[in-house]
């Protein structure tokens, strides 16, 4: 519940549907087992990056994206570092698309919380590029 637009319904569903953390490697392995990464279509040197997989539990998927929807209407106000990648998604990307991004983002993050047994240590202030 440390992870901004995760409560004790969404923190508690995560623990209970990522039951053995040995399982997973990384965090990327454990946003693509929720379903909230793309399906590859890759040919000949091409990579083709397609819709999410939507594999797993569809439960969690719902409560991290519906999330991720709340904290992106907020970002604007924010000034950190994940609010700043945030507000750049989604002025490039549709809402849509934004929102399961930052949702793989809260899967992964919540992943190292949990993996590596530590707080949740939100980045610095977003550095001022001219």
């Amino acid at each position: 519940m440390q992870i901004e637009s995760i409560g004790a319904m969404t923190a508690t569903a995560i623990v209970a549907s990522m039951g053995d953390l040995k399982v997973f490697h990384s965090g990327r392995n454990y946003a693509a087992s929720l379903g909230l990464t793309p399906r590859q279509y890759s040919s000949g040197g091409t990579i083709r990056l397609g819709q999410i997989t939507k594999q797993g539990d569809p439960y969690v998927r719902t409560l991290l994206v519906h999330g991720a929807r709340s904290y992106l209407r907020s970002v604007d106000r924010k000034s950190d570092a994940k609010s700043a990648w945030a507000r750049r998604l989604k002025e490039r990307r549709h809402v849509n698309v934004a929102a399961v991004a930052v949702a793989a983002k809260h899967a992964r993050i919540a992943w190292a919380i949990l993996a590596h047994d530590s707080n949740y240590r939100p980045a610095g202030p977003a550095s001022v590029v001219v």
